[in-house]
């Protein structure tokens, strides 16, 4: 069974995509989605309740502790399944991309799969200019300091263990760098993981909420905390 967690906030106009996202790809797949609402402004909770009651694959909650790091704390606590994935409510990662996640994870043993946008076979649109620069200048730099080959670690859409999840738990970012700190975590714990390549495609409907200025410090902290964490674990070896 697959757990997708889709945090949400402000995202009313999408979420009657998102139902037939996945009720009309994923029929082949055993799933549930897990969509966390963190403290939306607007009518996405009242919404994303209707939509659950058409469908009980689709189960909603109310997030605790307010940013995305907390409601994916949250979703992934409150998932049922074996592998847990993470899927954002803009749809811009592609639905195939899961099924063949899913496919790999389930049968070849791996902890976790990670997604590249930025390999040989993957196509990317719509991505913005300048967040892109700064997307692989970080990255790099990311690369360097971790010494692995890894080249998205800030991308959002990925599979893993539940119990692997469990495992490296707490989460401690409180934003969009809980995507840094989970793959860094897996990679420095020394999971089997296995790399492949992805799509992605910008945005429709709606405001991005990832706010580069607001960010930058958030993801250093994340990196540093990692980097630590990794020295120190190589210390009790």
């Amino acid at each position: 069974m697959l757990s997708i967690i889709v945090p949400v906030r402000n995202e009313s106009e999408n979420l009657d995509e998102v139902f037939n996202y996945f009720t009309q790809n994923l029929k082949k797949v055993d799933y549930e989605v897990l969509i966390i609402n963190d403290f939306s402004e607007d009518d996405t909770f009242e919404k994303a309740k209707k939509l659950s009651e058409k469908n009980n694959k689709f189960k909603v909650f109310e997030n605790k502790k307010k940013g995305l790091g907390g409601a994916i704390n949250l979703g992934i606590v409150e998932s049922k399944a074996e592998f847990v994935s993470i899927m954002m409510a803009d749809r811009s990662d592609d639905i195939n991309d899961l099924i063949k996640y899913h496919d790999i994870i389930s049968s070849e043993g791996y902890d976790a799969i990670l997604g590249s946008r930025f390999m040989k076979n993957s196509k990317v649109l719509n991505y913005p200019l300048q967040k892109l620069i700064l997307n692989r200048i970080f990255n790099s730099f990311v690369r360097i300091i971790f010494w692995n080959k890894y080249n998205d670690y800030t991308n959002a859409f990925k599979i893993y263990r539940r119990n692997v999840l469990l495992e490296i738990m707490p989460l401690i970012s409180e934003s969009f760098n809980i995507f840094l700190e989970i793959p860094l975590k897996i990679i420095s714990r020394n999971y089997k993981y296995k790399v492949i390549s992805i799509n992605w495609m910008g945005r429709i409907k709606g405001k991005s909420k990832f706010k580069i200025k607001e960010l930058r410090s958030k993801y250093l902290f994340t990196l540093i905390y990692c980097f630590i964490e990794k020295n120190l674990l190589n210390l009790k070896k």
